[in-house]
């Protein structure tokens, strides 16, 4: 992408572009979601860091949702990125 993701204090997100059908998508994710996703048992984890660990399913949720009729910007919710129950 043509501009990296980055953390966004005002707005406590990671901000971050996707592309879909060759087209960047800009999109954001919270930190508390992804925190209580991801990271639920650390107390200093970044959302950058833990972002830029899991941008491949992050990034597949923005692709679902735009999909789905979204449009830019794609605010990811806790329900986009939750984990899969368990067999």
């Amino acid at each position: 992408m043509s501009q990296a993701p980055f953390f966004h204090q005002p707005s406590g997100t990671v901000r971050f572009w996707v592309l879909v059908d060759d087209l960047p998508v800009g999109a954001s994710i919270g930190k508390e979601t992804l925190h209580y996703r991801y990271q639920p048992q650390r107390r200093d984890d970044d959302a950058l860091e833990t972002y830029t660990q899991n941008s491949a399913e992050i990034d597949a949720a923005v692709r679902r949702r735009v999909a789905a009729g979204s449009r830019e910007p794609v605010m990811l919710r806790d329900a986009d990125v939750r984990a899969a129950p368990h067999s």
